[in-house]
């Protein structure tokens, strides 16, 4: 006599239940969570752009090299947890840099407006999605 609804559940691993399994990806949590993420990876990225120079950790990597890998993050992470919004994602992401040059324009910190960082944004972006659209075709074609 079974003592709970666990002991009732059917089993995936028995060949002859009719239990449908679906893997846990990313795009499929809570929508509040997945913005909650996005929101969180945004605020991370935000400060790593608008928080004084002197506050932020050495890198050796050219300041172009290092906006387009953060904008290739972000829209990697948009991408992964809404793949269904593609064009949200990149127009969010674009936005949100030149949200970033207009703030660092307008607000100094040792920061210098630079609209070649949106065009290291924007190759950030692009790559993500090249990065994005084999594995896009490659499972809608298995539909």
């Amino acid at each position: 006599m079974p003592r709970s609804a666990f002991d009732k559940a059917a089993d995936a691993r028995d060949a002859d239940a009719d239990v449908q399994v679906r893997r846990m990806l990313p795009y499929r949590l809570p929508r509040p969570l997945r913005l909650g993420l996005y929101a969180l990876a945004t605020l991370i990225l935000l400060y790593l752009c608008l928080a004084p120079s002197n506050d932020l950790p050495k890198v050796n990597l050219w300041d172009k090299e290092e906006h387009a890998a953060a904008w290739l993050v972000l829209t990697a992470t948009g991408l992964v947890l809404s793949p269904h919004r593609p064009r949200a994602i990149a127009t969010f992401a674009f936005g949100l840099g030149v949200f970033v040059e207009l703030a660092q324009w307008a607000m100094g910190f040792g920061r210098d407006a630079d609209w070649h960082d949106v065009a290291a944004d924007c190759v950030g972006i692009v790559v993500a999605f090249l990065l994005y659209l084999p594995a896009w075709l490659l499972v809608h074609r298995r539909q």
